[in-house]
């Protein structure tokens, strides 16, 4: 698995798209693949108003990535420091395999290359200490990324705040 994480905080998000044009302008991609996605649900009834949320689904750089596994090629190939799943682009043959196996819709058609494409958290820009492109263009910081052990828990924290702390009874009462 990863030690790397991207967290979306889906009450901060306005749903703007500014993480899928930055990951499309860092990566060079032209329309069609979206290496991450913004994903709409709703409208949802929040305390009697009609509400839409959004979701963001990047690829999750699995424990057992069922791409990597289905690659003919080896294409698909993991890093050793730090568990990122990507795709070698010379390696590719283009045969989608990747494609049909990923259960997140990860691994995309890139139509420019005929190459299948997906996300690696930016490693070029990880490996110059930056945050991948996303999360540093994301206009209201609803995403955040680091080390999987060490980011918040935005609705537990939330949680905790609403009910404030708890009162200290003395045992026995």
């Amino acid at each position: 698995m990863s030690k790397y994480y991207l967290l979306q905080d889906p009450d901060r998000c306005i749903g703007c798209s500014s993480c899928e044009v930055s990951c499309k302008t860092n990566k060079g991609l032209g329309p069609g693949p979206a290496l991450c996605k913004n994903n709409v649900v709703g409208p949802v009834d929040v305390e009697g108003v009609p509400r839409v949320r959004f979701v963001f689904i990047p690829c999750f750089h699995c424990e057992e990535p069922w791409c990597l596994r289905v690659c003919p090629s080896g294409a698909v190939k993991r890093r050793h420091s730090d568990g990122i799943v990507y795709i070698e682009p010379a390696s590719c043959i283009g045969c989608k395999s990747c494609i049909a196996a990923c259960p997140w819709g990860s691994c995309q058609w890139n139509p420019q290359t005929n190459k299948a494409v997906k996300c690696d958290y930016c490693m070029d820009r990880l490996d110059a200490g930056l945050k991948p492109a996303c999360v540093t263009k994301c206009l209201t910081q609803c995403l955040d990324f680091g080390d999987a052990s060490k980011l918040p828990n935005y609705r537990r924290e939330r949680f905790s705040r609403a009910v404030g702390p708890s009162p200290v009874r003395p045992v026995g009462f």
